[in-house]
Parts: structure tokens; C-alpha cells; sequence
């Protein structure tokens, strides 16, 4: 029995990819010297020793699928990446949009989804921010939507609190939102920002 794990792991070993050093170069170790030494052995230890090697192979081909799969998902993340965003876009309007209802959708972790983002100029929770105040921003310089007030634009675009909606207008945009819609109303050029 200990003999069939032996030659069964040592041969496949090295096809399979599994690395000779770690949990991989303790299970060769293990097997090289339980080859070795079985004839000096009983049937009982062998048994036991058989069953050590089993958790111990089972051990090194668990790490072994958790780097391919960790190498799958890093391989996947662009394309994932783009779903969220366009996800994002799709349902800015949402009062409801957040991290925890973006992670949900897309059946990842919350902490996934931060991890994402990583490598992006914002967070996740800074891009829905920033794209629902350009829409805002520009639907307040829009003149068919003039006979809406600022609460209803802001509402409608994902910012249920107004006074929090114009206090994240003035920090984004050095005005507030009634300034800005009476400036493009009016013709006055507007600060780039």
C-alpha cells in the first residue's frame, strides 16, 4: 500500500508541477525514506505510516491547487475589473449601490472586490462617488432639466441626502450645485475640475 502512494506521487510529481521544496521536498523526503526503511516495518505501522503520507500528499496538493487557482483568479482580475465598472455605470442611479451590493453581484468577497481595486487611482467607493457627481454636475448645466430642483437631480442620481449631496458637490468642485447650475445657466464660464 505505502508503496502504490510512493510510486504514484514520486512519478507524478514532477508532471503535475508540484515544487521540490516545502511540503513538496518534506513529502519526497518522507516517501524516499519510507521506502527505504518499510521492509522494517509491521503491517500496523506500515498502515500508519500510509495514512501520514496520504494527509501529507493531500497537504502539498492543496497548496498546489491554491497557487494555480490564486494564478487563475490574478489571470481573470482585468476582465472582472471592467464587469464591475461597467456594473457601476450601469447602476449609478441606484441609491442602493455600494461595495457590499457590488461584491454580491458579482459572487466575490467584499474584501475581493477592494482588492480590485488595489491598483486603481480610487477605490471603489470613490469612483461611484466621483461618476454620480459628473452626472450631476452635468445634468445641473442641462437647461431642459432646469425646472427640476437641486434635491430632485441629486436624488435621482444616487445622493438621497441633500445636504450631504452639496457638501461633496463644493469639495469636488469648489462651488455649490445652485452656483454651478446658475453659472452654466447663465452663460459664465465654469472652473475646470
Amino acid at each position: 500500500m505505502v508503496e502504490q502512494y510512493r510510486s504514484a506521487l514520486l512519478d507524478r510529481a514532477n508532471p503535475m508541477g508540484i515544487p521540490q521544496r516545502g511540503t513538496g521536498a518534506i513529502l519526497v523526503r518522507f516517501l524516499t525514506s519510507l521506502d527505504e526503511h518499510a521492509a522494517e516495518c509491521g503491517p500496523e505501522e506500515l498502515g500508519r505510516l500510509g495514512a501520514i503520507a496520504r494527509d501529507l500528499a493531500a497537504v502539498c496538493l492543496a497548496e498546489h491547487a491554491d497557487a494555480a487557482q490564486e494564478a487563475d483568479a490574478g489571470a481573470q482580475a482585468p476582465a472582472l475589473l471592467e464587469r464591475v465598472k461597467a456594473f457601476i455605470e450601469h447602476n449609478l442611479d441606484d441609491p442602493d449601490l455600494a461595495p457590499g451590493t457590488i461584491a454580491e453581484r458579482h459572487h466575490i468577497s467584499l474584501r475581493s472586490l477592494h482588492l480590485l481595486f488595489r491598483q486603481e487611482e480610487e477605490s471603489v467607493s470613490r469612483l461611484i462617488r466621483r461618476r454620480r457627481l459628473e452626472r450631476c454636475r452635468a445634468d445641473l448645466a442641462r437647461p431642459e432639466l432646469a425646472h427640476h430642483s437641486v434635491r430632485d437631480l441629486a436624488a435621482r442620481r444616487g445622493f438621497p441626502n441633500a445636504s450631504a449631496f452639496g457638501r461633496a458637490f463644493r469639495e469636488a468642485y469648489g462651488l455649490t450645485p445652485r452656483e454651478h447650475r446658475r453659472r452654466s445657466m447663465s452663460g459664465v464660464p465654469l472652473p475646470d475640475h
